[in-house]
């Protein structure tokens, strides 16, 4: 069995101030590179072969089923990418794994299932939803009867979020800027999350403002001009903006630079850099960055989700 996922591009959490009752929120679209691959079958233990930067983590998720359903599997890995950058790596292998495993073993678990089983989708419903749909994707975030609290995924017991709305992505062009160095998770991501939350009210919504009345009808329309202005106020306000901070000026001057080219935003806590544009000249990109450690990765959006082959 052969399984393919896409990555994601995370825009934005929508609300970490929680006044009229939820918080989270969060929208963001799939790519066709990079992406996860994977060859599984049945085995006693857990197995992992071939090249991977996520070894333990490809290691820990199956054996998080074994331990559940007492079955091991082995796991061939076909493909990868560099977590903690903002590309969601962890949730697509949590997700490619688990779905492996219910298919091999004839278990039917859901998606939403899986994400739950490995803890995944309890900030940011979007990772999930780019497995299971791919898109331009928003979630409508958690009730704050389930969730009290602003945590990162990786620290919240919440269930994966209400997809409101999926939206096939145009036919852009997407360049990933990568830098050569880790974005915040763990204790670093709780801290960012504690500093710089609650968000002020006003702020989440013309969040909001722009999201309903400017993105997604941008995306609607193919209105790359609007969609540029609207990614482009997204990095100043909110949440958002906590993030963009942590990396410096240099690095928001960068992102200015690369503004001009097309729509260019940070995805998830960094420190990836998406430019969006309806053609993307390579060059003029390595022209803007040279001098900068990063690796670029010239891409389309994905208007479907994870392909599994028996």
């Amino acid at each position: 069995m052969i399984i393919r996922t896409p990555s994601r591009v995370h825009v934005t959490l929508i609300d970490l101030n929680g006044e009229i009752g939820r918080i989270d929120g969060g929208v963001g679209f799939a790519l066709e590179e990079p992406y996860v691959k994977i060859r599984a079958e049945k085995a006693d233990e857990v197995v992992v072969v071939g090249e991977s930067f996520n070894r333990e983590r490809f290691e820990h998720v199956a054996k998080i089923f074994k331990e559940k359903f007492g079955k091991g599997m082995k796991i061939e890995v076909l493909s990868d990418y560099k977590p903690h950058v903002g590309l969601g790596s962890g949730t697509q292998i949590s997700l490619a794994v688990g779905k492996a495993y219910s298919e091999l073993y004839g278990l039917n678990l859901s998606t939403r299932e899986i994400a739950r089983i490995t803890k995944r989708g309890g900030t940011s419903g979007i990772g999930v939803a780019a497995f299971e749909f791919g898109g331009f994707i928003v979630d409508g975030g958690h009730s704050k009867k389930v969730k009290k609290s602003f945590l990162p995924s990786a620290f919240s017991d919440a269930p994966p979020a209400p997809l409101i709305s999926r939206l096939d992505f145009p036919d852009w062009d997407v360049c990933l800027i990568i830098p050569e160095r880790k974005g915040f998770f763990g204790k670093r991501e709780v801290d960012l999350f504690e500093k710089n939350t609650p968000v002020k009210i006003e702020e989440v919504r013309e969040l909001c403002h722009i999201i309903l009345m400017k993105l997604l009808p941008a995306v609607v329309e193919r209105d790359l001009e609007e969609f540029s202005s609207a990614i482009s106020r997204i990095q100043e306000i909110g949440f958002k903006r906590a993030e963009v901070n942590q990396y410096g000026e240099e690095f928001k001057k960068l992102m200015k630079k690369l503004q001009e080219l097309g729509a260019c935003g940070m995805s998830s806590t960094g420190p990836t850099l998406y430019l969006v544009s309806e053609e993307i000249n390579i060059e003029e990109v390595k022209e803007i960055v040279n001098g900068y450690d990063v690796e670029i990765i010239l891409t389309k959006g994905r208007n479907r989700g994870a392909e599994v082959e028996v």
